[in-house]
């Protein structure tokens, strides 16, 4: 907004640099509130500083000003309006631009083994279990073996097919959310948890090595110590 950066916004900027977001673009809004270009200049600079702060280049990530709420009630208006007619719904359309031009399509890794982490588990009269979720990597195609992996027994079976957004495929590739339906899988064999893979190609473990970062108080963390016996969920 125009009066800074809020707490939640610095969470943000941690949390997409901690998952490795690799490049953001900035919406100050509220700029129908302040009338000093002096005050907004120092809200870019502090945006820009904190930017910097949590290891993203803050003087080259594009900042694009405008009021969110007014052009919403342009649209009201008139939901029909021409682009160029309103300097609030221009920015919006300028914050679209700068998206498409400054953030790099992500890069869908189809080279490596199929996997996709079972999201939703459901069954359809007549034809059997549908296991949805969204492809990490590979690809997989109709006729293709893959093998349903954690909390139960492995177990091996056979795609007979491949639905996204209600279209049927014949493959899909890493990045897409799709449901796969699987030959022989009852709906009790398999739950969210479970992962499809390509066989062979991964196992399960009971034990892992973890490296996380705790929030500190001030970036909206905890606020007391943590205790023996404390179980957090990832």
């Amino acid at each position: 907004g125009a009066d800074g950066p809020m707490p939640q916004t610095k969470e943000h900027i941690l949390l997409a640099q901690q998952v490795g977001v690799p490049a953001i673009v900035v919406f100050l809004n509220k700029i129908d509130q302040v009338d000093d270009e002096e005050l907004l200049e120092l809200v870019e600079l502090e945006i820009r500083e904190t930017l910097d702060r949590y290891n993203f280049p803050g003087s080259e990530i594009p900042i694009i000003s405008g009021s969110a709420l007014l052009a919403v009630e342009a649209l009201s208006k008139d939901s029909q309006i021409q682009k160029g007619k309103d300097p609030w719904v221009e920015k919006i359309y300028q914050l679209m631009e700068t998206v498409d031009n400054a953030i790099p399509l992500p890069q869908r890794d189809i080279e490596k083994q199929f996997l996709m982490a079972v999201e939703n588990v459901v069954s359809i009269t007549g034809r059997g279990t549908v296991a949805t979720g969204r492809v990490e990597r590979g690809q997989i195609k109709v006729g293709d073996t893959v093998e349903v992996i954690g909390l139960k027994d492995t177990q091996t079976t056979t795609v007979i097919g491949l639905e996204m957004f209600q279209k049927t495929l014949e493959k899909s590739v890493a990045g897409d959310n799709v449901g796969i339906l699987l030959r022989g899988v009852q709906k009790h064999e398999i739950q969210r948890g479970m992962v499809l893979a390509e066989p062979g190609s991964i196992t399960p473990h009971t034990r892992f090595q973890a490296q996380v970062y705790i929030l500190k108080k001030n970036e909206g963390g905890r606020h007391t110590s943590f205790l023996p016996g404390y179980r957090p969920q990832f």
